[in-house]
């Protein structure tokens, strides 16, 4: 798995990058059994986790995305 978050090692990307790997390496070991040889991305539901939470401790809030949104922004693979 690739579990860089960016470039460079502030401290607000490394707790970022420790959060998602901790969590990536929990859900390998839950996971792993399945997994083929190859390099697999971190599941989006731990990103997601992982940015919630930053924002939250930075007392940040965001929308949450109508179902239409969603749909939306998944329905272009090619970018906008």
């Amino acid at each position: 798995m690739n579990l860089a978050a960016a470039t460079g090692h502030p401290a607000s990307v490394m707790d970022m990058s420790f959060a998602t790997q901790a969590l990536a390496a929990e859900w390998a070991v839950k996971h792993g059994k399945t997994f083929e040889t190859a390099v697999h991305d971190v599941p989006k539901e731990i990103e997601d986790e992982v940015a919630a939470l930053k924002l939250a401790s930075m007392k940040v809030q965001i929308d949450t995305l109508t179902k239409a949104q969603v749909e939306y922004l998944s329905s272009s693979h090619e970018g906008t």
